[in-house]
């Protein structure tokens, strides 16, 4: 979540609020999940080729630390005893699994976020009106992924027979969005290690931006996410929940725990398309699981996540 004090981030939720109008969204072609066989099936057709390092932008204003991410005020939540990591099944989607070789991370805590959500302003990284790679993350997204309530930008549930879209707005970056706690532009440490900590920065096309932090190697890489049957693909557009540099657990190969403590140790916020896409129980608690994994974007496979697809760089 980006740091922002009490006034600019009044100033900034005014004109994303003033710049956001709330559109209709035009109906998608529905997604059926489908059972999962017994054992990975990789994909032979369906994938596409997208997505670009995130290009060069104005450097957006960071601290040197990040506060952790306040309590959402959610039900309160009994603390479980986490289950064993296992390898999970491979639930295929409309047009196959993906055929990433980055390593799975099981059982993980997933709470729900938005564009647009002011959870608690008077904290440091309590807003999704902006992001950590993004000053005007609403205003670029088109507006609030809800609907407004007393000027209050709330979650809403997603269908299936509308792609998992919002239904109130038409947005113009991909709904199906996610954060994890890692921030390789606004966090000091995150920024220092990403050259040896993230497993694609010496490739051709990261190579070259190692040492220009108006870029993010972060940024809009591809997620494929599990639970139970339920395959879904998203983008990385924030960093959180609560720890910015937990390459342990982002980057392991062990199938580490979240360093996070808060909102029941979750390792991960997924946006309302993806809670709907996989099945959540809750609308915006703190109890569901996911297993998932990054996925190059050739890995990435069609579906009502590359509708519309975030190109965007740091801003």
């Amino acid at each position: 979540m980006r740091r922002l004090s009490g006034v600019l981030l009044g100033s900034v939720l005014l004109a994303a609020l003033a710049a956001g109008g709330l559109n209709g969204c035009s109906a998608l072609p529905s997604l059926q999940p489908t059972p999962s066989p017994s054992a990975p099936a990789p994909s032979a057709s369906g994938s596409v080729v997208i997505g670009s390092p995130a290009s060069v932008g104005p450097r957006p204003s960071a601290s040197s630390t990040k506060k952790p991410k306040p309590h959402k005020p959610t039900k309160p939540h009994k603390p479980s005893t986490p289950a064993k990591p296992r390898t999970p099944a491979t639930p295929r989607t409309a047009t196959g699994g993906s055929t990433s070789t980055y390593p799975w991370h099981t059982d993980i805590v997933s709470t729900t976020f938005w564009v647009g959500e002011i959870f608690d302003p008077n904290a440091s990284d309590g807003s999704q009106v902006l992001s950590t790679y993004n000053s005007r993350w609403m205003k670029d997204y088109g507006g609030c992924d809800g609907k407004q309530s007393g000027g209050d930008c709330r979650t809403e549930r997603r269908t299936a027979a509308n792609d998992w879209f919002p239904t109130s707005m038409t947005p113009k970056e991909n709904p199906f969005y996610l954060d994890l706690p890692f921030d390789d532009i606004n966090d000091r440490t995150g920024l220092a290690t990403r050259a040896d900590v993230i497993p694609w920065a010496h490739e051709a096309r990261y190579a070259s931006i190692l040492n220009d932090r108006n870029q993010s190697l972060m940024k809009n890489r591809w997620v494929e996410l599990r639970k139970g049957s339920r395959t879904c693909f998203a983008q990385i557009e924030d960093a959180g929940p609560g720890q910015y540099h937990d390459a342990a657990y982002v980057f392991g190969h062990d199938d580490a725990r979240p360093a996070n403590q808060r909102y029941g140790g979750a390792g991960m916020d997924v946006s309302p398309a993806v809670n709907g896409c996989l099945g959540f129980a809750e609308l915006d608690g703190d109890t569901d699981r996911v297993s998932w994994r990054f996925v190059d974007d050739e890995d990435v496979p069609s579906g009502p996540w590359t509708k519309v697809i975030t190109r965007s760089g740091v801003r």
